[in-house]
Order: structure tokens, then sequence, then C-alpha cells
């Protein structure tokens, strides 16, 4: 275990294992640095494997000031956290709010990142959802400040697309929901706020995400309805991705299919070390099948 500081003194709580290329995994809303460990105990035996604890949720600092929490911030913390480790480039893996992070660090820091790997991406992404994404996101700031953390877990935990996981594995939801209790209802809130509710969509970056030369594999479950279209419009547009979409999957990839999802990983960066991924050949994208 170790601390790392960030540009703006928030000490973020970093877990490390095993030797080899870096691995750096960024949680989602629901979780922490605790639910990367399916993925931490089966890459460290050949990676060096780091998973750290965002702002505003413990062991990590929260700090006081919801100004202090943005997309820029949460982007600028995976170059603090990586800073800290003494590490120059890694794979960046990231689930939801992890994945907003890690694709705006590939688009912000692409000679830091290895590869992207985007999981989970896109809630209230689509521009017919911006205005009921606001208000679920006021919702939940609120009823975090006023009802606390456990109250809101236990009906945030049976959302529409983590009960997946809990009718797959109530032993491993179980969990999940026992550790998103936990966590600290402040630094909630304002995570809510200030990086879930003030991010650009991503049918906003279509310019960057075009530019975007790193290796990047989208990852979704087939029910997690809300990132389904985000998910094809960033295949489409980013020229270096590849996507993959795990069935009967809901939001919690990770956790839920965390066999499958490593499996998916592993090949993924062994084709990137060995310099085998592809940049789309611009012929893919003419409109004809035939190509006629």
């Amino acid at each position: 275990m170790a601390q790392v500081q960030t540009d703006d003194g928030v000490k973020l709580h970093v877990e490390e294992s095993g030797d080899g290329t870096p691995i750096v995994f960024v949680h989602e809303f629901a979780g922490d640095h605790r639910s990367w460990e399916p993925q931490m105990r089966f890459f460290a035996r050949r990676y060096r494997c780091g998973s750290y604890a965002a702002r505003g949720y413990p062991p990590s600092e929260t700090p006081a000031d919801e100004s202090a929490y943005s997309q820029d911030r949460a982007c600028d913390d995976i170059r603090s956290v990586m800073d800290g480790l003494g590490i120059e480039k890694a794979h960046i893996v990231g689930l939801s709010m992890g994945g907003f992070a890690t694709l705006h660090f590939g688009l912000h820091y692409p000679d830091r990142a290895l590869s992207l790997v985007v999981a989970g991406c896109g809630y209230g992404a689509e521009k017919n959802a911006s205005d009921r994404f606001k208000n679920e996101v006021g919702t939940i700031a609120n009823t975090l400040l006023s009802d606390g953390m456990a109250s809101f877990a236990e009906k945030y935990a049976l959302g529409p697309t983590r009960v997946q996981f809990q009718n797959k594995d109530p032993r491993g939801w179980r969990e999940f929901a026992e550790q998103l209790a936990e966590h600290d209802a402040t630094g909630s809130a304002y995570t809510q706020k200030g990086v879930q509710g003030q991010r650009p969509s991503v049918f906003d970056l279509q310019e960057q995400m075009a530019a975007l030369t790193v290796p990047t594999l989208l990852l979704i479950g087939d029910e997690d309805w809300p990132c389904l279209q985000p998910n094809v419009f960033m295949k489409q547009v980013i020229p270096t991705s590849a996507l993959v979409v795990l069935p009967n999957t809901g939001h919690t990839a990770n956790i839920e299919e965390p066999e499958r999802f490593n499996a998916e990983l592993a090949d993924f960066f062994a084709q990137v070390e060995s310099g085998r991924w592809p940049t789309r050949d611009p012929r893919a994208q003419i409109a004809s099948i035939t190509g006629m």
C-alpha cells in the first residue's frame, strides 16, 4: 500500500501487486480500489498492477471543497498516481466513471498510455438523455447528503444494470453492495455533482476521439442499456478501437464476469505489446458492402 499526492494536494490510497509492464485500474462510481481484486490477482502474475481509491473514497482523502471534484481532476489523478509510483507509461483500465477518466486520460496524455480499456462508459451521454441524467445526478447527490450512504447503497446496488450481477452471483453482489455502503456520503455526493454531472458527453468529443492513436478496447455488457449506443459511436469514431460486448451482462462487467473480462484484456494487452494492434483500414468505412 502507498499514498500519492495529487497536483492540488489530495492524498490518494494506492495498492500495488506484481512486477512487469504496469497496469493502472480506475474504478467506477459505486466501486473503489477493492473492485479490481479479480483483475489485480490475475494480472499481477505477469504485470505490475496498481489500483487506487479516487478522491472522496476512503481511505483516500475527501476534499471538503466541492470544486475539487471534476472530470479534469479525475483525469489528472491518474497521472498523479503514475507519477507517484514512478510509472512513465501504463495500460490504463477504467470502468464507467473510471472509463470516462481513462478516455480523457488518453485524449490529454496519449504519450503516457500504452493502451486504454474503456469499459462500461457512456451512461447519460446520449443527447436525448442529458436532462434526465442531470436530474438523476442531483437526486443522487441530495439523497446521499440527506439519507446517508447505507440507505442509498441499498437501493443503488439494485439498479437495472446491477441486478444481472445479483442474479448470477448473489455472494459477489452482496460483497459489492456492502463495500458500496462503506463509502463516504459527502465524497460520493460531490463526485456525482462535480465529476458525473459536469462531464462532457462522448458525443461532444468526436473530433478529439477521431485523432486518438492509442490502442483502445471498448468493453460493455449487452444489458448495460444506457452504454450500448455511446459505445457503437465510440467504435465508429476512434480509429484504433475494438468493441467487445459480453452477453447477458450488466454494468459491473469486471466483477460480474471476471474470467471473460480478464481474458479479453489479456488478449488485448498481448496484441498491443507485440505491435499487432491495428488502426482501422479506411476501406472498412466505405458505405457499400461490396466496396464498389
